[in-house]
């Protein structure tokens, strides 16, 4: 589904300073497979959401997706930032339907599949509410209903559940959990938290301090579907204590 390849990206600065984000990244995600990406601060794990969804080019390597080559933003891809994002003078509805708007589609048309959305996500009832009248939780749903809606087979997720506290996190963290057993979309998902890396993913990728690379790709190995209990697993354990090693070992390094 995604295959990155010697992918390095160097932003210039203001300054006129280069600073290289990522280096030499090569990974491949299989259809339907949920993969987060785990690491220091700055390690350019957004970075790389951003280059698969074409957000922004490589300044090397190859990126493609479902064997197309990845030069500008596509369709396929649902995105959903740390941050809502809603539209604060639009109701729940609206916002969701604002994705098929931004894609020049027919809004109406993807009424019952946004209403459909907001049913799955426990939003039933609140279609007429405005952001504001929403806790934060309520409002990454929405955020999650409008990255849906159009049926993307790809979602890229950058630490979408950061801001929230630590209940509603877990809260959503089970709730995308659940989404993606119904829908089956290929995820990639950025995250500082090792436990929230773990209970998504089917494979961990850790990265090391800028430039990011790949320190290693772990396969999770437990068994689905998951609750909040595998934490207390041996298993879950261990490949937690084998990513912590990863961190802490390149933080030394880099010192």
């Amino acid at each position: 589904m995604i295959r990155l390849d010697g992918v390095e990206k160097t932003w210039r600065t203001r300054r006129g300073d280069l600073v290289r984000a990522v280096e030499d990244v090569t990974l491949h995600v299989e259809p339907n497979e949920f993969v987060t990406l785990v690491g220091p601060s700055g390690c350019g794990k957004s970075t790389l959401l951003k280059l698969v969804a074409g957000l922004t080019p490589a300044t090397r390597g190859a990126i493609h997706v479902r064997d197309q080559p990845v030069r500008e933003p596509f369709a396929d891809v649902g995105f959903v930032f740390q941050q809502p994002v809603l539209l604060p003078w639009r109701s729940v509805l609206d916002n969701v339907l604002f994705s098929a708007e931004m894609l020049g589609l027919e809004p109406r048309q993807y009424r019952k599949t946004a209403l459909d959305l907001l049913e799955l996500t426990g939003l039933s009832g609140f279609e007429t509410k405005y952001p504001r009248e929403l806790s934060g939780g309520m409002q990454q749903r929405v955020a999650i209903c409008r990255a849906l809606l159009p049926d993307p087979s790809l979602l890229l997720m950058d630490e979408p559940f950061g801001a929230l506290d630590a209940m509603t996190r877990e809260e959503m963290s089970l709730e995308l959990l659940r989404i993606w057993e119904e829908r089956r979309k290929t995820i990639l998902f950025v995250t500082h938290s090792i436990p929230e890396a773990i209970l998504l993913a089917d494979r961990v990728v850790v990265m090391t301090p800028r430039p990011g690379r790949i320190a290693r790709v772990l396969d999770v190995g437990l068994p689905r579907p998951r609750t909040m209990e595998l934490e207390f697993d041996p298993r879950f354990k261990a490949v937690s204590d084998e990513v912590r090693a990863l961190i802490f070992a390149r933080r030394v390094a880099a010192r």
